[in-house]
């Protein structure tokens, strides 16, 4: 068994403490019950970033684990069921990913084929898409310039990602040091310009995805301002 949970995959899993009773809510007063809750949510955390979702964790199963390794007694099944259920769930978590996947490709290419007909809407070559909300004034970037810019990055059904307007801070960094799709806009802009961009997957993180929040094959949408060009 020691070999078995030297792998992040089952190390994680193991360490997840949630309620037995996974339908009532666990009290969360005492240091003891919210130090507890804390370790569990970091560990589902962890869990989430393995791609696994609560389809193959059963967290009664996963609570008995926990409760049986603290108090020192021996697992319930032997190594070679566990390795065979580890396998069993992750072909299971590859089908489901790369279907997601390929729903991510048919679904951006249909959203960028409506959205090319639409008002102000410019496609590049590349793929590109973009609509100029401010013009903004003077030369463009070049790909050696760093750029300060404030900008908000969404999915298409409109979930936020990320956003320097949240944070209160623009962001600053080398037009080339950034997706494909960010330094082919970035390179059509000028300061004090307001583009809405919407970026294909193959120009943005492709099949890799980014984190848990961008899945693979996304095609993405940021309102990107440009600030000021960073002088040499």
């Amino acid at each position: 068994m020691t070999s078995l949970l030297k792998t992040g995959f089952v190390a994680a899993s193991v360490a997840l403490a949630v309620p037995a009773a996974a339908q009532e809510v666990a009290p969360l007063e005492t240091p003891q019950q919210k130090a507890s809750y804390g370790i569990g949510y970091n560990m589902g955390q962890s869990i989430s970033q393995q791609g696994l979702t609560l389809d193959e964790i059963d967290p009664a199963a996963l609570a008995q684990a926990v409760r049986d390794f603290l108090a020192g007694d021996d697992p319930r099944v032997p190594e070679a069921e566990l390795i065979d259920a580890f396998t069993a769930i992750q072909v299971a978590v590859q089908a489901r990913e790369e279907a997601k996947a390929e729903k991510a490709v048919a679904a951006g290419a249909a959203f960028l084929e409506e959205n090319k007909a639409a008002e102000g809407v410019v496609t590049t070559e590349s793929g590109l898409q973009y609509r100029i909300e401010t013009e903004g004034d003077g030369a463009s970037p070049q790909a050696t310039d760093t750029v300060s810019v404030h900008y908000e990055g969404r999915l298409l059904d409109g979930t936020v990602f990320d956003s320097s307007y949240a944070r209160g801070e623009p962001a600053s960094f080398g037009v080339t040091q950034v997706i494909p799709g960010w330094t082919e806009s970035l390179l059509l802009m000028k300061p004090g310009g307001k583009f809405e961009v919407w970026i294909p997957s193959e120009l943005a993180y492709g099949s890799r995805g980014a984190g848990a929040d961008i899945g693979p094959n996304e095609t993405l949408n940021f309102t990107i301002e440009l600030l000021e060009i960073a002088e040499k």
